[in-house]
């Protein structure tokens, strides 16, 4: 057991050692560096809550009139049914989903990771297991039975991250399974095998780095996902109802009739905190994508997209037709000759 330890610490040290060579590589990136930014002004808005916003929304003391318009001892008014401050709310909602999402998106990574690697390395009996009750969990609906936990064991944050995690680990150990089969059988794991390397000083130590690009992307897409997940479950009133979060935010503006009396203000900031988090993650994991794989930056979506939409690449298409087409010029068509 020690030595299990022992080889985990090394593998996760090694893993972990060349992050700083990713972010710098990331800063360099343009995609990046927009992400980059955000995901820190937003975590500087998380820990300094207390210090940026003028209100306490948890304190009852601090509330004033119910339904006040913007000004400038309310950036963005007050709430129509409690009078809290919805720029201070704005505020503490970032803790939450940062929170639920950076947590979640590491836990899956690692259960992820740590199942595939398992699997994909010792194969057999091990491999059969894990890999048929990835079938079985992949085709569980999520939502029903997220909703139906949460009634029997509560709506903390603690079992959302919980729930999200059993339920998230499975596509990242099928990926990481699939690179560990190719690594299995390179020449410095053979020659680690031969050394006399023990199987988990092996897993941990030579193979853990090789996937630990996958492990990066993952959470940075990962945790994208599940704040849009944490914000969906709190307006439908599944979150927890004593913490502040951004779609806590939008049921109670749903509630209170924001709409109904105009105050779009409580709909849009809320708004707003969900598109940033989410967007600078996603660029995160994309530029993370790119510098992985070059070859992205020609193949992309987009790129092909644009590259379809231009009446250059269409007129290409319509002259390889004409030379090569099944009834094109030499080809033996009806109008030749």
């Amino acid at each position: 057991m020690k030595r299990f330890f022992s080889s985990a610490a090394a593998g996760i040290g090694g893993a972990l050692s060349g992050i700083g060579g990713f972010v710098r590589k990331l800063w360099n990136h343009p995609k990046g560096r927009v992400g980059l930014v955000i995901a820190l002004l937003l975590a500087v808005c998380a820990v300094f809550a207390p210090f940026i916003a003028p209100y306490d929304p948890y304190d009852v003391t601090q509330r004033v009139e119910k339904g006040l318009s913007p000004s400038l001892q309310h950036p963005l008014g007050t709430t129509i049914t409690t009078g809290q401050d919805i720029f201070s709310m704005l505020i503490y909602g970032a803790r939450v989903s940062l929170v639920v999402g950076i947590v979640t998106g590491l836990a899956t990574a690692f259960l992820g990771a740590f199942m595939g690697v398992l699997t994909g390395y010792v194969g057999g009996l091990a491999d059969m297991l894990v890999m048929r009750l990835v079938d079985i969990m992949l085709v569980i609906p999520t939502l029903p039975l997220t909703i139906v936990l949460t009634n029997l064991f509560g709506k903390s944050y603690f079992m959302i991250i919980f729930i999200f995690t059993l339920f998230g680990w499975t596509g990242l150990a099928r990926v990481v399974r699939s690179q560990v089969l190719v690594l299995k059988n390179s020449n410095y794991v053979r020659a680690a095998e031969l050394a006399g390397a023990g199987r988990w000083h092996i897993m941990f130590r030579h193979i853990l780095p090789g996937v630990s690009h996958l492990l990066i992307m993952s959470t940075a897409l990962t945790s994208a996902g599940i704040m849009v997940a944490e914000a969906g479950l709190s307006f439908l009133g599944l979150g927890d109802p004593t913490a502040i979060s951004w779609g806590r935010m939008l049921a109670d503006a749903q509630s209170g009739g924001a709409l109904l009396f105009g105050h779009w203000w409580w709909i849009i900031a809320p708004g707003i905190g969900i598109f940033l988090s989410v967007f600078s993650f996603m660029r995160i994991g994309l530029a993370m994508e790119e510098i992985f794989n070059p070859r992205m930056k020609r193949s992309s979506g987009l790129y092909k997209l644009f590259r379809t939409l231009n009446n250059d690449y269409i007129q290409e298409v319509f002259d390889s037709m004409e030379e090569g087409g099944p009834g094109g010029p030499g080809k033996g068509g009806a109008y030749d000759g």
